[in-house]
Order: structure tokens, then C-alpha cells, then sequence
């Protein structure tokens, strides 16, 4: 029995919408989900919401160690049984947000897998780019808009683009439709993978004062940068303006038009002209 809604219904589970439950039972989209990861048989994968332990059998089947991070404690008697061949898994109830990451998995390198609702998308990347161990590569099925956020060009950037892309370079390797899940989501999802560079591919004096300057930028939507940058770093407009034109850039455009490299000589000119530099 290793289909989602006849487990489920065996053990009296109902998928939860307010965790964005959608369970993935499709034997092809596992294994693509597995293929991206590339993974070699003596990796440790971290994988952020297993669910019923489809994919997380598939890959216990392909690497050393599995540890299995669930929020759900409802899925316990589930996992227990589509997991009971795989001695290499261990499975943590815990919220993700909320597991020593360090004193899990040490200094050892390591792959992350997941199946991620939007709502936490955002604070779990930040969780894992930032840490002091981040892992080498991320493979994330989420919704498809949110995948597309992911590797926006500069004129559709947001701060979640922006973010991924300072610290890794994202790629969408596959796309799904709602069918291959249970129940259906409303929309279709996608896979992308994100290979996390070893130092950003811009040079900034500080990823704090990168994120201190894109978060102002992006703190006023529709407005124009040097407004938005006025509040943001609580400075008077002439100055904002002043900044954006040492670097560059026009004070009339707006964040989402900014590239990578833009929002980067932004942070060294205000890192110049602050008495924080």
C-alpha cells in the first residue's frame, strides 16, 4: 500500500490545508525529483517535509543517511510503515524552523530535499543560505509561481529572488501537474534546484549590510528606488538619490528592475558613505 490517499484513509489521516499537505505519489515524480539531486551513495540528504515517505524511501535507496524532518506527528504509524525496509532514515517530528541544524548534521556536507508550501518557502531557504553549514545543493518542489520567483531576471526581481540568487544559483528541472498529487492543488508545481555557490558571485562588504540596503529597496512596492531607499535607511531623499547615482543607477527606477551586480555596488556605495562601513 504505498498510495497516499489509501494510507491515509487506513490510519483515519486528512491532509491538513493550513500545512499545505499535498502529498506527491507519482513513481515518475519522485524519481525526477531524486535524478536532480544527483545524489552519490555516501551523501547525507536532509529532507524537509516527507510526508507518507514516498520520496523519502526512494531516497534512503540512493545514499549513506536520511534524516527525515515532519511536522506532522499524524504521520508517524505512515512513515513507520513505508519506512520499515530503511534502516538509513531517521525521522524527527519536529518543525524544521525549530531543529538544531548544527547538531544534526555537524560539519558534514550535505543535500537538502523538500516539499515546502509557499507560506515557509521563503523563511526556510533563509534558514538553510544563511546557516554556517549550508548544504551543497537544494532541491525544492514548490508551486510553480514560486519557482518562477526563484530565477526572475532583472524587471520581475523580488527580495525572495534576490536572496536565492545571492547565495545560489537556481535552475527549474522539472515541472508538474496537479494531477501527480493528492489531494490536487489548485495550481501546478515545479522542482527547482538551487547549487549553493561556496562565496556569493558578488562582492559586498557584508551579506548583513547587502540584505540592510535590498530590504529597504524593496520595503515601498511601486515606489521609486530613491523613495523606498529614503525610508528604508532613514535618510533624506537628496541623499538617497546621492547614493544611487554613485552607483549608477537611476533614482527613478524601481527594486524589481535592479540585477545582482546593481544591488551589490548599491551596498558598497552606502557602506562608504555610512559610519557603519
Amino acid at each position: 500500500m504505498t498510495n497516499p490517499k489509501a494510507l491515509l484513509d487506513h490510519f483515519g489521516v486528512l491532509p491538513k490545508k493550513s500545512l499545505g499537505q499535498n502529498f506527491l505519489h507519482d513513481p515518475q515524480a519522485l524519481e525526477k525529483i531524486a535524478d536532480a539531486a544527483e545524489l552519490m551513495p555516501d551523501e547525507t540528504v536532509l529532507e524537509i517535509g516527507p510526508g507518507t515517505g514516498a520520496l523519502t524511501a526512494v531516497l534512503a535507496g540512493r545514499v549513506r543517511q536520511v534524516y527525515a524532518v515532519e511536522l506532522d506527528r499524524r504521520l508517524e504509524p505512515i512513515m513507520r510503515l513505508t519506512l520499515a525496509p530503511h534502516a538509513n532514515v531517521t525521522v524527527i517530528f519536529d518543525d524544521i524552523m525549530s531543529v538544531n541544524l548544527p547538531e544534526l548534521l555537524g560539519d558534514q556536507p550535505y543535500v537538502v530535499v523538500a516539499n515546502v508550501p509557499y507560506y515557509i518557502t521563503s523563511a526556510i531557504l533563509r534558514l538553510l543560505l544563511e546557516g554556517k553549514n549550508p548544504p551543497k545543493r537544494i532541491i525544492l518542489t514548490v508551486q510553480l509561481e514560486v519557482a518562477e520567483r526563484l530565477i526572475a531576471k532583472p524587471g520581475d526581481m523580488t527580495l525572495l529572488s534576490v536572496s536565492a540568487q545571492f547565495y545560489a544559483k537556481p535552475k527549474i528541472v522539472a515541472r508538474f501537474n496537479k494531477a501527480v498529487f493528492y489531494p490536487r492543488p489548485d495550481i501546478d508545481s515545479a522542482v527547482i534546484r538551487l547549487d549553493v555557490y561556496d562565496a556569493p558571485p558578488v562582492a559586498v562588504p557584508s551579506a548583513d549590510q547587502f540584505f540592510r540596503v535590498v530590504k529597504a529597496g524593496f520595503g515601498q512596492k511601486r515606489k521609486q528606488l530613491k523613495n523606498s531607499l529614503a525610508e528604508g535607511l532613514h535618510i533624506d531623499h537628496d541623499a538617497a538619490a546621492v547614493l544611487l547615482e554613485s552607483a549608477g543607477i537611476d533614482p527613478k527606477r524601481r527594486a524589481e528592475t535592479l540585477s545582482l551586480a546593481e544591488w551589490a555596488a548599491l551596498t558598497r556605495a552606502h557602506a562608504g558613505n555610512s559610519s557603519d562601513a
